[in-house]
């Protein structure tokens, strides 16, 4: 049996008919800049993680860029952010011209662990990103109390997180702007790259509104500099039609969760995600599992030669990447995440995802293991 990591296929064929209406509609408008499927668009995400405002990107990378650049971070200034995540979180802080200053993950939640962050903050910074990895939410209360007494910016990178809750809230919309990726492979996922920052701030809505459109308002004039980070008009629609099947998609992945958690309740060397005490709702943009005593890399192989599609998030800490020694850390200095690079897989967990298909990736996994065990 053939399984890919992710199979988009599935969901295409369920929604071909909506789509290509969506997509018709667009190129009979030829309105393919901003426009109103763009505002409809952003207003349903608004709803969606009830948040004030929305303004819709060119990807979720350009969205943590464009927050940093709303509020005038740049050179001398620091940005606090997990170590182990995808690059563009730290990447989008040295876009901007600022320089990264790396946390350490809670060893069970993946996500930035807040009692370390204190310790992390000098009279450089300026704001702290947390990242609501694979589809949970960062421990949000302290790390919102600690801004507010030191004064900082949050620009929550909610990139794999839509939907998710933390103490009953939504993510993206607890601090001072949320970002959202809608790359193909996320819980709701376009036809290429696009994304969305969220604020609660009208001033901070209509600044990210104009750096979005290289800085220009009124047309022509540019008091500031901005660039094209505008969301193209067919994503907007084709993701708003989308959007009304979220939900279910959302409670697809958790089910496909509680099922892999039960089958693999047995097997010691497999330890499944976990849900934080502050997590009240987990989204499942991933499935990781961790394996230790050095069978990490020895599982994937054999998985991937048994048709099983397997991926690993992140093989490399964001502080041991080539282009960050500048910054002077080394091997040891966040063991956590180091830990996390070096132990985790992630298994297929789509919402299509049959029982047939789950038992196989179990079954699948459990014999490599006897085998290596034997």
């Amino acid at each position: 049996m053939q399984i890919p990591l992710l199979d988009l296929k599935q969901q295409y064929a369920m929604l071909k008919d909506e789509i290509l209406e969506e997509i018709s509609e667009v190129c009979a408008s030829q309105q393919f800049i901003l426009g109103p499927k763009v505002t409809e668009f952003e207003q349903a995400i608004v709803e969606y993680c009830s948040a004030a405002f929305g303004c819709g990107v060119s990807s979720g990378s350009d969205a943590l860029l464009i927050a940093l650049l709303a509020e005038k971070i740049g050179s001398g200034d620091e940005v606090i952010t997990s170590a182990y995540s995808f690059f563009a979180t730290a990447g989008a802080i040295c876009r901007a011209g600022a320089t990264p200053v790396f946390v350490d993950i809670e060893a069970l939640h993946y996500t930035m662990d807040v009692r370390k962050l204190a310790e992390r903050i000098t009279p450089r910074t300026r704001a702290i990103i947390p990242v609501h990895l694979y589809g949970q939410p960062t421990d949000m209360q302290p790390l919102l109390e600690l801004a507010k007494k030191h004064q900082l910016c949050i620009i929550e990178d909610a990139c794999q997180a839509i939907g998710a809750e933390d103490h009953g809230k939504r993510v993206g919309a607890l601090g001072d702007y949320g970002c959202l990726s809608f790359f193909p492979s996320k819980n709701l996922g376009g036809f290429g790259d696009a994304g969305m920052v969220l604020c609660n701030d009208t001033k901070r809505d209509e600044l990210l509104k104009i750096l979005r459109n290289h800085g220009m308002a009124p047309q022509y004039h540019h008091q500031i500099i901005g660039s094209n980070f505008r969301i193209d008009a067919l994503q907007a629609a084709i993701l708003n039609r989308k959007l009304k099947y979220l939900d279910s998609w959302t409670e697809s992945r958790q089910k496909n969760s509680i099922d892999y958690q039960t089958l693999f309740a047995d097997c010691p060397e497999i330890i499944c995600p976990s849900c934080a005490p502050w997590c009240t709702r987990h989204v499942y943009n991933q499935f990781v599992i961790r394996l230790k005593n050095g069978l990490r890399d020895k599982v994937w192989e054999a998985m991937k030669n048994a048709g099983v599609g397997c991926a690993i998030y992140y093989p490399i800490p964001l502080h041991l990447q080539e282009c960050f020694h500048y910054l002077g850390y080394q091997r040891g200095d966040f063991p956590e995440s180091e830990a996390a690079a070096e132990q985790t897989l992630a298994l297929p967990i789509y919402p299509e995802l049959s029982h047939i298909q789950k038992k196989y990736v179990v079954e699948t996994l459990l014999h490599i293991l006897k085998e290596f065990r034997d």
